[in-house]
């Protein structure tokens, strides 16, 4: 059931797309968002019919009431192309071109799809991993085009995210593609293969971030929760030959058990819904951490399945801030108070990078200098010393994260991204191996030579059910691909 109520317009604050509308209900000033592609515009003083549901809930839509109708207005005319239809056989069906349809004029260019060719496919279950793993991105490597599909797991009309404006305005994104009932990107698709195939064949994108818009739904149940798309998600790419790296969703500042570490929906989809391998990179951590993330993937079985990558986070913190993206934020809390969490999409973009690196080596050195399957990807890395990284709760972000990234902290980016002809600048590493013996979809099949330097970890016994002796993880219990990395 929907709770509709009538309100008044006060302070209109408009956009282009959507508006921020005080409304006046029941004597009490309260928010309202006005899509103008849906229902026209609003001025102060009209009479509107509010969709107040989950307010009155206390869901997270931000507190705001959202616009239905407008008594004092004209109808908006029915105006667009395109016949596929979002919302469809609800009173809100609305008509979209998609990118698919021979009106948008694109039948060519996706008819010549072939595979995303290993491009790099980032794939968060929250909102709140787009922006951390876009700005690391576009920090190393500005001149890359990064794509953004957004899903239908979560919100629906993708004007609603203020991120996603924040990273367009200032030139983070190169596109955004609503795909699903999602709806408002600067292309319309039918699902996400469709959606994956124009960000390579309609925005050529270095990169992809496949992830749901603002948002998440989840019933403290082990299967009831959007984020469980995260692993079709990885099913998806590796389907059209592209690199899934999956971002982990990881905090030290949760308070609720099954979030704690690897949060419960990570797990659960590398282990039931991901049915392919995926490149699943953890934050360099103090070690107590890090072992507790370990054996929480050693219980589910899931180390043997994915290809387990630890790589030391770029200084988020100052790239954030050096770019003018503002404050990230995720559940209420900032990076300061649980720099896990943005540190895993940091990382997960730094592994793109990597694999994009190794990618243009390969192809400026022929076919001689192939290292697809990794056995040279890795620097040496060695595993944290004393924790620097706050207890959870609020706390100081840590400072180890400045030896692995040398002059970055304040930096400009000038010539100090991978890419850019500065062998320095090109840290954290060189390449991240795209893919084990399993063929094309990539994964998490056979080890690396032991001559190569990767950072992959396998528990001893990981054909034996990933067992570690008393759940923790310790220095013998590894099997490592790099004989220095543990010191």
């Amino acid at each position: 059931m929907i709770r509709h109520q009538i309100g008044v317009a006060g302070e209109v604050k408009p956009g282009r797309l959507v508006s921020e509308v005080e409304v006046i209900v029941e004597g009490r000033v309260e928010r309202a968002l006005n899509y103008n592609f849906l229902t026209g515009p609003v001025g102060r003083g009209d009479r509107l019919l509010l969709n107040t549901t989950a307010v009155h809930l206390e869901l997270g839509s931000g507190g705001y009431h959202f616009v239905e109708f407008n008594f004092s207005r004209p109808l908006p005319p029915f105006q667009g192309r395109g016949h596929i239809m979002k919302l469809c056989y609800t009173p809100w069906q609305m008509r979209v071109l998609s990118c698919e349809e021979q009106a948008a004029g694109n039948r060519a260019r996706l008819a010549r799809f072939a595979g995303l060719g290993g491009t790099p496919v980032l794939i968060g279950e929250l909102h709140s991993m787009v922006a951390p793993a876009a700005a690391v991105l576009k920090y190393y490597r500005p001149a890359c085009r990064i794509a953004y599909v957004m899903t239908d797991a979560t919100a629906l009309p993708l004007p609603f995210s203020r991120t996603v404006a924040r990273l367009k305005e200032k030139g983070l994104l190169s596109a955004t593609i609503s795909c699903g009932h999602a709806f408002g990107g600067d292309y319309e698709a039918v699902n996400v293969y469709s959606a994956l195939a124009a960000c390579r064949s309609l925005i050529g994108a270095d990169f992809i971030i496949l992830a749901p818009g603002p948002g998440s739904i989840g019933t403290a149940s082990r299967l009831g929760f959007s984020g469980m798309e995260a692993g079709d998600n990885v099913n998806r790419v590796n389907a059209l030959g592209g690199t899934p790296l999956f971002i982990p969703r990881i905090s030290f500042a949760e308070r609720r058990r099954r979030h704690f570490g690897l949060s419960h929906h990570s797990l659960t989809a590398l282990a039931v819904a991901a049915l392919s391998p995926a490149l699943l990179v953890l934050p360099l951590m103090p070690p107590q951490r890090l072992r507790l993330c370990l054996g929480q993937l050693a219980a589910g079985k899931l180390i043997s399945r994915h290809r387990l990558l630890l790589l030391p986070p770029p200084p988020l913190e100052a790239i954030v801030r050096q770019m003018e993206l503002g404050p990230l934020e995720s559940m209420g809390r900032s990076f300061r108070e649980d720099p896990c969490f943005f540190e895993a999409a940091a990382a997960a973009a730094a592994a793109a990078l990597r694999l994009a690196e190794q990618k243009e080596r390969v192809r400026r050195n022929g076919e001689g200098e192939k290292d697809v399957g990794g056995k040279r990807a890795f620097d040496h890395l060695s595993l944290p010393g004393p924790d620097h990284q706050p207890p959870p709760g609020p706390g100081s972000p840590s400072r180890r994260r400045r030896a692995f990234f040398p002059g970055n902290s304040g930096a400009s980016r000038g010539g100090s991204h991978p890419g850019a002809g500065s062998e320095r600048a090109r840290a954290p590493g060189q390449a991240v191996p795209p893919r084990c013996g399993q063929g094309p979809a990539g994964g998490a099949g056979r080890q690396a030579g032991a001559g190569g330097g990767a950072a992959g970890l396998r528990p001893k016994g990981a054909g034996r059910g990933d067992r570690l002796p008393g759940g923790k993880v310790e220095k013998a219990d590894l099997v490592l691909q790099h004989p220095g990395l543990l010191r």
